[in-house]
């Protein structure tokens, strides 16, 4: 089957100036924070619109979707057939405007076609599997596109960096689709970390009910399964350097646990739990990383799949007057020690939370930032006498980033912050394939790990001819 190319060099030659002469420029380029685009809505197009991506373009309805572009229309169609009603059978308003809106789009598989061909799309949202992420983001950034990317933001380390260098340098309006990231609780947590009610923080736990979908298992040995009708496979697999067969354990929703298309709990959650410490507490990169799994699904020196549960125990150095800070991460159902601080009859959320242990107390909220809440009890007054110093954002996270785009103020998680976080996610991945007992040493200006120099082959991948990033 035919391969396409996705080199920077090939792209550009491709769009020529086609391409350019359409850039978007900034809007607080032309006209500062307050300039108003000729239309008040934003152009946007929908990559990967079958599954999370039908949840962010229904959030974006009062928008402007003239494009959808997917390897399986048919997964599309289904997920769209249930928008329009509730369970109990009443219509669902903007469900209906979904259908309406993507009624409407014009169509393609391959998201280079769409950024040659249409011009007037100003805005795309990237909700594919995660190893197309950053290939699809930077292409659609050098084509002057304002870019949402869904979580996690990138495969490797290598790619969030290299996002963060191309977000830069093109001025575009970039989010990352962690939500939680906009909520007021986020706020709360960040204004009773910051104003030292719980007292100085050495320790986080991180932890949620991650993996929902299987890890720890190898390869199929079956044969491949038939294409879905109108599946673009060849697309799908993308960068993957070899060329895997379908399985349905692949495609829709079970990429996340294999390694050639997800990575894993830690991916899908961390950044919506590790944000939290990583904002409140403002971390940069750790110096240290460790990380400890079950076994891996596979073989060892080539694993299909994730380890079902694995820890990892993040070292972070001190920050001014912040003290060094120790971040532990559990997932596939582990769970951190109890504080003795904490009350008997208080259950810890087995679905997820974040728990920081501070000189005088602690702070305990849920997955997304939900519901912070502080021990001992006597502490509470002075949490909630903190004023409220971080401005709220009063719409969606999605049209949070709508508002950016049109220079109306600043994203919640632009990709400057979300590359960050992203890094330090997966260096415990990276971790733990450089070997489990290992404490991996990483210095943060170079990109480096300086203790063990083969573990540096795991802060990228492979990628096919062409599609590299």
């Amino acid at each position: 089957m035919a391969r396409h190319t996705v080199t920077r060099r090939g792209f550009v030659s491709d769009v020529g100036k086609l391409a350019f002469g359409a850039m978007i420029v900034p809007r607080r380029v032309l006209g500062g924070v307050g300039f108003q685009a000729p239309s008040d809505t934003l152009n946007v197009a929908i990559v990967g619109a079958g599954g999370m991506g039908m949840g962010n373009a229904e959030a974006l309805v009062s928008q402007n979707i003239v494009a959808l572009c997917d390897v399986d229309f048919g997964y599309v169609e289904r997920s769209l057939a249930g928008r329009g009603k509730e369970r109990d059978g009443k219509p669902r308003p903007d469900g209906l405007k979904l259908q309406e809106q993507f009624a409407k789009a014009a169509r393609y598989a391959d998201f280079r076609e769409m950024l040659e061909q249409q011009q007037d799309i100003e805005g795309v949202v990237i909700a594919t599997p995660d190893h197309l992420h950053a290939v699809i983001a930077k292409a659609a950034m050098e084509a002057g596109k304002h870019v949402y990317v869904q979580k996690p933001l990138t495969y490797s380390v290598h790619e969030a960096r290299v996002l963060r260098e191309t977000a830069r340098r093109t001025g575009v309006a970039t989010q990352m689709g962690n939500q939680g990231h906009s909520s007021d609780d986020a706020r709360l947590v960040n204004e009773w970390i910051q104003a030292g009610v719980i007292g100085p923080v050495h320790e986080v736990h991180v932890w949620t009910n991650r993996p929902i979908w299987p890890q720890g298992i190898a390869r199929p040995t079956t044969p491949p399964d038939p294409l879905p009708e109108g599946l673009r496979w060849d697309l799908y697999l993308g960068p993957v350097p070899e060329d895997i067969p379908y399985h349905k354990g692949y495609h829709p929703f079970n990429w996340r646990g294999w390694l050639d298309f997800g990575v894993g709990a830690l991916g899908d959650m961390g950044a919506h739990l590790i944000d939290h410490p990583y904002w409140a507490l403002g971390l940069s990169q750790p110096t240290s990383i460790e990380a400890t799994s079950t076994p891996w699904g596979g073989p060892y020196d080539h694993p299909a799949t994730y380890p079902q549960g694995m820890t990892v125990h993040y070292e972070f150095a001190a920050r001014g007057s912040q003290p060094p800070v120790k971040l532990s991460w559990y997932d596939g159902g582990l769970m951190p020690p109890r504080p003795d601080v904490l009350p008997d009859d208080v259950v810890l959320n087995r679905e997820g939370g974040v728990l920081f242990v501070g000189e005088q107390g602690i702070l305990m909220h849920e997955t997304y930032g939900e519901k912070p809440t502080i021990w001992p009890e006597a502490l509470r007054p002075e949490a909630l006498a903190v004023p409220k110093t971080m401005e709220r954002i009063t719409t969606s996270h999605e049209l949070n980033w709508v508002a950016a785009c049109k220079g109306q103020g600043p994203a919640s998680s632009p990709f400057e912050y979300a590359t960050r976080l992203t890094e330090t996610m997966l260096l415990g991945i990276v971790a733990l394939r450089a070997g489990q007992g290992r404490k991996i040493l990483y210095d943060e200006a170079s990109g480096s790990i300086t203790n063990i120099p083969e573990a540096n082959r795991y802060l990228t991948r492979e990628y096919r001819a062409g599609w590299s990033v």
